[in-house]
């Protein structure tokens, strides 16, 4: 998930607003915007609410396709991150982290916090996962309790296999296959149940398009079970979820204009067509990706990786600052996502996700990005 990286803006130029490209938060679409201008009343005391929570978590089922529960929270992606771990984990076990990059990375560092013994699989910011001997080897000898794993890793441009890791938790009776697809729902592939996903974790900034306010997560059976277990208390705990939507007793007050907005978000993509909104985000990103290298410049991505079609990675051109390209591009109305860590000021990206998964707009960024590289 993209938690520090620059989020969308409109940048103002000769009176003009233009769009960016950034690789955070999407532009917001108005029929989205306009939902949360209705008042709705108390969450706590209307049952429509429940009503509505219900009908945006079987759309969420639809699109991630499964059958098992989702739950959604109020909050930024980043929340059901911890709602996954606190929930199931507890200091002691054992968890196998997948890494391709920065959030990869981040699962073991959430993890270390709850007192878990991790094992990271390093494959390199640049690559994607490819050594699936060496990952089920991990998973004999370290018998972790949780696999963790980023499907679509923004900072690095690139998007990771899921099945694959399914089978293999499959294959070895793993209890939990925790999975970031924040950014790649609704822009990439998903299927959790056929890929034996036990959390999916979600938000609804990325591809849907809205607000960044809420965040939703599938909760499998066997996943529910060691909620049961573990019993976590605390503002993201999962086990109050479990009944809230038949109830309508939900563990804080709801919020209302949010989830009626993730509901209008799902809306909208049901009426494109899942598969032509996938379409549409390859579309973009195989343009996106040829111009870049027909200005000369070098994407990040090793060349045996899959590139992510929600998000491209590019080096800074040599003859420039990171801060120099930055600068420039403002000027011209264009903002893009800077990077962090090891590749800060090394690497920036390009969003063409959700509704900047737009042919018109990629255009009109790769243009200004062609002259302000080879004008300087």
């Amino acid at each position: 998930m993209d938690c520090n990286v620059k989020h969308y803006k409109l940048v103002e130029k000769n009176g003009k607003v233009s769009d960016t490209v950034s690789s955070g938060a999407c532009s917001v679409p108005q029929e989205i915007l306009k939902v949360a201008a209705r008042n709705f009343g108390s969450a706590d005391c209307e049952p429509e609410y429940a009503a509505l929570y219900r009908e945006t978590e079987g759309l969420l089922q639809k699109m991630m396709k499964t059958r098992e529960r989702v739950v959604i929270q109020t909050g930024e992606g980043m929340l059901v991150l911890w709602t996954a771990l606190k929930s199931t984990l507890k200091p002691g076990d054992r968890v196998l982290v997948l890494s391709t990059g920065l959030f990869g990375e981040g699962f073991g560092d959430m993890a270390k916090a709850i007192g878990c013994e991790v094992m990271t699989l390093d494959f390199g910011y640049d690559r994607t996962f490819h050594d699936f001997d060496a990952i089920e080897k991990a998973i004999v000898e370290f018998k972790p309790k949780m696999i963790t794993m980023v499907q679509n890793e923004t900072p690095s441009g690139t998007t990771n296999p899921v099945q694959e890791i399914g089978d293999l938790k499959v294959k070895h009776g793993v209890p939990l296959l925790c999975v970031d697809i924040v950014s790649g729902l609704g822009g990439t592939p998903v299927d959790v149940d056929a890929w034996h996903v036990d959390l999916a974790l979600g938000g609804s900034q990325k591809c849907l398009s809205a607000p960044a306010n809420m965040s939703f997560l599938s909760v499998s059976e066997g996943a529910w079970n060691i909620v049961k277990e573990v019993n976590y208390a605390g503002y993201e705990a999962l086990l109050p979820f479990l009944t809230a939507p038949e109830t309508g007793y939900f563990p804080y007050t709801p919020y209302w204009q949010g989830t009626a907005q993730l509901h209008k978000a799902c809306e909208l993509i049901f009426e494109e067509g899942l598969d032509s909104c996938i379409a549409r985000h390859e579309k973009v990103a195989a343009y996106c990706r040829e111009r870049i290298k027909d200005m000369g410049l070098k994407l990040y991505p090793a060349e045996d990786a899959v590139c992510s079609p929600t998000v491209t990675a590019v080096y800074v051109p040599e003859h420039m600052t990171w801060e120099r390209l930055d600068s420039e591009l403002r000027v011209q109305g264009m903002v893009v996502g800077g990077n962090y860590g090891k590749l800060a000021g090394k690497v920036f990206r390009i969003g063409h996700m959700g509704s900047q998964a737009n042919i018109n707009l990629i255009k009109e960024a790769m243009d200004i990005l062609e002259t302000v590289v080879h004008d300087i």
